[in-house]
């Protein structure tokens, strides 16, 4: 699991322990954590279409007229976060463990 996917996890389970029924959508993400959107975007991909972790919803802005894309909305499912909570631990005693080994 990449450092940046590590991030990803960490945000979305933050989103989620706060209200468990709350979404982000990626550009917001890709804001607050500095990274790209092409890597954000990717991470989101993976965890929603491999992982099953993330829910995704598309905005929709009907008949609206905008001056922006429609927002894609993510959201961390409880599997998920039950999930990335383990991922996310098991990566902690991992680094531990390499760490007490040097």
């Amino acid at each position: 699991m990449t450092e940046q996917m590590r991030t990803v996890l960490r945000v979305l389970l933050d989103v989620h322990r706060a209200d468990p029924n709350r979404e982000i959508y990626g550009l917001q993400l890709c804001e607050e954590l500095g990274l790209g959107f092409s890597t954000v975007y990717r991470i989101l991909g993976r965890l929603h279409d491999e992982s099953g972790w993330v829910d995704r919803r598309d905005e929709n802005v009907g008949s609206q007229r905008i001056r922006r894309a429609p927002r894609v909305y993510f959201r961390l499912n409880d599997e998920g976060a039950r999930c990335a909570r383990q991922a996310l631990a098991g990566h902690r005693e991992a680094d531990q463990y390499g760490s007490r080994r040097t």
